[in-house]
């Protein structure tokens, strides 16, 4: 199983060490997976996660990877200029932004959460 790791972060020219940062997974965690100890499978999700893979691939049970996202997940040319025209002229959302670089998903998705809730309560705390 921890090759399927290892083929996971050479085919994406990774480290073990980003995904730990970027998964939230403990490095003695990784380290402990390479010298055979398993790691819970809520672990195992925070990883198949980070590389889009299913959690019974990465455990070696399943033959193939889930599909890569859909193409219209993707932003397209004048989103992107939408979003650096944002970042160029609203202070607010550079310091969302430079929060969310070094945030995981999970951070994000929580952050996305609040912020909508915010805005179904009209913006009252």
């Amino acid at each position: 199983m921890y090759e399927i790791f290892v083929q996971l972060c050479r085919s994406r020219g990774i480290s073990s060490y980003q995904v730990s940062k970027e998964a939230g997974v403990g490095q003695s965690t990784l380290a402990d997976w390479k010298n055979g100890s398993t790691p819970r499978d809520t672990t195992l999700q925070k990883i198949a996660d980070y590389f889009g893979v299913t959690l019974a691939y990465l455990k070696g049970e399943a033959p193939a990877e889930k599909p890569a996202p859909a193409p219209q997940d993707e932003p397209t040319a004048s989103e992107l200029m939408e979003y650096l025209e944002m970042l160029r002229s609203r202070s607010e959302c550079r310091m969302l932004f430079s929060l969310a670089k070094d945030a995981t998903e999970e951070d994000v998705r929580r952050a996305v959460a609040v912020i909508e809730a915010l805005r179904r309560e009209g913006g009252k705390p």
